[in-house]
């Protein structure tokens, strides 16, 4: 998997350009190209030979044939390069989400910091203060930005997590010997962020897996290699380790190594009181084996309802699974559209109609064609003139399209002063407004705060997108009162987004909660670019799951006229 490695090439690349002084567009388009390299749900190679690699959003012929050398001699001579023509070290430095270009450059020459460890150094011993321009509220925002840079370091977005095991997984559902086999840990927790790959597999050939596994394409080094039990680490330094178990304890050892660690913990405890012992091995009373074949057997045996693995983190999942009182979560099949969705009208690869059909495809329908708004001249912000256009082109792809509806919709921005930037005689024509924050991140919290508020208060705006604006590993989400925004959203009936984009699952699961909670109904969406992204969805359901929502907290699992008049109210 090149995407990972590509992704970062390429913001390697705009960081370099930016310490040069170089146009900020192109720097842009490099920023832009490894977002969507790193949301997508496909293998970049596959793309590569598919000849389909100008599909995604921000690549032209030019990265097109950076890619293709990549993948064929593992280097990009542009960027060697440019790696050379600055000092060795400072990009190092730019890899920290708070340092920019101009203060790396001061810490590099002022006090020949060239690292990260470096850096961290020199904060604790207080040589930054002498530095000009360089402020107390400056290190403060160095030291977060060091900690999100670890972080994106230590774990993996869920949609990577997914692409590692799927490599491994993949070859060996195929072998004869394998009769079972699951991704166990917190990546079948589908947690936002993953450390490592557990895999667990029923085998009566334990041998020739072991030996399948430890010889994958993507492993790098072996860490150790057992009779049942072998770990590897892959070329992007993920630790995966696989597991040979007997049929009969499969479902114990399912439950076991997926977690979490509170919810074995107590489930351990409610066996103890019913005169049994729970382990990886299976449910015994003394030592007699009674369950373990199945994790719903060893449920049905403990006097309670299957827990899905989402909700498995003892936050009162037990206590209700015991009263038969979990609800019934919602599944990606209960969607009716997307609502969140770009088309080449301003920033997306493919046009408003084969986004259509690719939401058709999936089962939707309807989609919300939501192109950005005129002030995000960045994204090619669409004006009136082209709404127009745009809105002509919808009206004949609607009369021919049977059983799908495309919706006028837009991404507008919600300004620095919390204003939106149509006036509101355009804004009552869209079917669906989509409202987000796209500049401004470092303004006080009060401001960003109001400004959500503000936007919640217009009557136009729908949804509020990506809510918190974090982007995994680059960005730590916007300094926001969110007791006070979920208050506006309830009180004006302006819906939040799930935005299942890999890097942002924003809002997150505890936020979705807290949301429904509230009684805010939801709407999961893509913020797809491209057809290939659409298939993000399913990451924007798994934060659902993990928030307790049904299908009757998110909007978008409603037909389109319930829909429709839910957006009026």
């Amino acid at each position: 998997m090149k995407n990972l490695e590509i992704a970062q090439i390429f913001r390697d690349i705009a960081r370099i350009l930016e310490i040069k002084g170089e146009n900020i567009f192109r720097i842009r388009a490099y920023e832009r190209a490894a977002q969507n390299i790193e949301g997508l749900t496909h293998d970049i190679e596959d793309l590569t030979r598919q000849d389909k690699l100008e599909e995604i959003p921000g690549v032209g012929s030019d990265l097109s044939e950076k890619i293709k050398e990549f993948i064929k001699t593992g280097k990009i001579k542009a960027y060697e390069g440019l790696k050379k023509s600055i000092p060795e070290g400072l990009l190092d430095l730019l890899n920290i989400p708070s340092v920019g270009p101009k203060t790396a450059k001061l810490l590099y020459e002022k006090s020949g910091i060239k690292n990260v460890a470096g850096l961290e150094n020199a904060i604790k011993k207080g040589r930054l203060k002498g530095i000009f321009g360089i402020k107390e509220k400056t290190v403060e925002n160095i030291l977060k930005g060091i900690e999100v840079l670890k972080r994106g370091r230590q774990r993996m977005t869920l949609a990577q997590a997914s692409f590692v095991a799927e490599e491994f997984v993949k070859p060996l559902e195929r072998l004869p010997e394998v009769k079972k086999i699951s991704t166990a840990g917190s990546l079948r927790r589908q947690k936002e962020t993953v450390r490592d790959i557990d895999i667990l597999i029923v085998s009566g050939k334990p041998a020739g897996i072991m030996k399948a596994f430890t010889k994958a394409s993507s492993v790098k080094d072996i860490l150790a290699e057992g009779k049942t039990k072998s770990s590897v680490r892959t070329k992007e330094d993920v630790q995966v380790d696989c597991r040979v178990v007997e049929d009969k304890s499969f479902g114990a050892a399912l439950l076991y190594f997926t977690g979490s660690k509170n919810f074995n913990i107590k489930l351990r405890q409610l066996a103890i009181k019913k005169g049994l012992k729970i382990n990886e091995y299976g449910v015994f009373k003394k030592e007699k084996f009674v369950a373990g074949r199945t994790e719903e057997g060893i449920f049905k045996l403990l006097g309670m309802q299957y827990v899905e693995a989402e909700l498995r983190e003892d936050t009162g999942e037990i206590e209700l699974a015991r009263k038969l009182k979990l609800p019934e979560l919602i599944e990606l099949k209960d969607l009716k559209g997307d609502l969140h969705v770009h088309s080449k009208y301003s920033d997306g690869s493919n046009s408003i109609e084969e986004m259509a059909q690719a939401c058709l495809k999936k089962g939707y329908s309807y989609a919300a064609i939501t192109d950005h708004s005129e002030s995000l001249k960045i994204a090619h912000g669409m004006n009136l003139a082209e709404l127009k256009k745009k809105k002509t082109e919808i009206d004949k792809l609607n009369k021919k399209l049977k059983g799908f509806r495309i919706l006028f919709g837009t991404e507008v921005d919600i300004d620095t002063e919390g204003e939106i930037d149509y006036k509101d005689e355009v804004l009552r024509e869209f079917d669906v407004v989509v409202a987000a924050i796209h500049t401004g991140f470092k303004q006080s919290k009060e401001q960003l705060t109001d400004r959500m508020i503000k936007a919640c208060a217009n009557k136009y705006v729908h949804i509020i997108a990506h809510p918190t604006g974090r982007l995994w590993g680059a960005r730590e989400a916007y300094d926001i009162d969110f007791d006070k925004i979920l208050k506006a959203a309830k009180e004006t009936n302006t819906h939040l987004e799930i935005n299942s984009f890999p890097q942002r699952l924003d809002l997150n699961d505890l936020q979705s909660r807290q949301a429904k909670e509230m009684g805010i109904k939801l709407a999961i969406s893509t913020d797809s670019h491209t057809v290939d992204q659409l298939e993000a969805i399913k990451f924007g359901i798994s934060v659902a799951r993990r928030a307790w929502l049904s299908k009757n907290d998110v909007i978008n699992t409603l037909p389109l006229e319930k829909l429709l008049k839910e957006l009026k109210k």
